[in-house]
């Protein structure tokens, strides 16, 4: 029995994700699928699958009942003594599917040469969470959209800001179609060499700006092609353009499940700037969602600028490390004071690679 009642799974067994049977994949569908803070596509097991198919080991840590039945999954990787979420990092939300009542014993994943696990983007809130809060270090806000009703409900719920930013993009929609051509919004698009100019802009900006380049690893372009091609009724890739004449302006891929598309990878041509070009996807797709299904755009963590003036609410995600013993929990505090420091300073692009050199080091 965990310390606020709920009762701590009493078996926990990890396999392969391609090892699951029907029991622990009805039981995640099951479980996720009755509750509503699991809905992010970032909890769908075809999330899992698509990681998995595509070269990066997923384990799966199933937390059974005393009578066996199945009640949490807790998919991840392990990267030698270190374990992270399933999709890292590109998962921004996290945590064990798990039934509310129900403990999961993170720290029994700390076994056979398993020294640590962490998380960035660990979904509060979520049920069996009671053995992660001792581990949570920092906490930072995960913005979304409600898209209920379209545009026009957007414009009823959304900050002065917001609203100023729509109006933006209506002016910038009829200047490209004035002075580019015809503008040309496609919201599911199944066009690779779309996908490919998406994933190369994307590119561009990480090394602009000094950001870890996700695409950078084996595979991952592989990841998100396969999620292009994923069309299922409760998940899918989804990939959205913007052109004007000829020019793609804007575009977005992300994946969706059910009613709720997650925000994940959009680009603009900076050539159009001024015209708002982000601003005018997003504009179309909040127009488009009523007959999309569509009714809440989860835009990950951060307070970028953009995020701050579209959001109309916002769920919280922890940071942390669960470790083996008090040595590791200080040296942890050590090494994120470290990149507190490395934030602040002027030369943090190049402080970040060293960062990333040093951990690639350590492990």
């Amino acid at each position: 029995m965990a310390p606020d009642g709920s009762t701590t799974l009493t078996t926990l067994r990890t396999v392969r994700y391609d090892a699951l049977g029907a029991e622990e994949l009805d039981a995640w569908h099951a479980i996720r699928d009755a509750d509503p803070r699991l809905d992010s596509p970032c909890f769908h097991p075809e999330f899992a699958a698509a990681v998995h198919a595509t070269g990066n080991e997923v384990l799966v840590a199933v937390g059974r009942d005393a009578a066996g039945r199945v009640r949490g999954l807790l998919p991840y990787h392990r990267e030698r003594s270190l374990i992270r979420p399933v999709g890292w990092p590109g998962a921004d939300f996290q945590g064990p599917i798990a039934e509310p009542g129900f403990a999961f014993p993170v720290a029994g994943l700390l076994a056979g040469g398993v020294r640590q696990y962490a998380f960035d983007h660990l979904r509060d809130g979520l049920a069996g969470l009671e053995e992660f809060e001792p581990w949570v270090e920092s906490r930072m806000v995960s913005p979304y959209v409600d898209t209920t009703g379209g545009l026009e409900g957007y414009l009823g719920r959304a900050s002065r800001s917001g609203k100023d930013k729509m109006a933006e993009a209506r002016r910038g929609t009829n200047k490209a179609g004035r002075e580019l051509g015809p503008v040309r919004f496609e919201a599911q698009a199944v066009d690779e060499e779309s996908l490919a100019r998406v994933i190369d802009r994307k590119r561009e900006q990480y090394a602009a700006t000094g950001v870890r380049d996700y695409f950078a690893m084996p595979g991952r372009r592989e990841l998100i092609t396969r999620l292009l091609h994923t069309s299922g009724p409760g998940f899918s890739g989804m990939l959205s353009t913007v052109h004007a004449g000829p020019r793609l302006l804007a575009a977005h891929f992300g994946m969706r499940s059910g009613g709720v598309l997650h925000w994940w990878f959009p680009v603009y041509d900076p050539a159009f700037g001024t015209l708002s070009p982000g601003w005018i996807l997003l504009r179309e797709v909040l127009a488009a969602a009523p007959e999309l299904g569509l009714t809440r755009i989860d835009l990950g963590r951060g307070d970028d600028d953009y995020k701050r003036r579209a959001k109309t609410g916002e769920y919280t995600v922890s940071q942390g490390m669960v470790t083996k013993g008090a040595t590791g929990r200080l040296a942890r505090r050590a090494g994120l004071a470290v990149q507190a420091a490395v934030k602040r300073s002027p030369l943090a692009p190049a402080l970040r690679r060293a960062v990333r050199s040093l951990r690639s080091i350590s492990r």
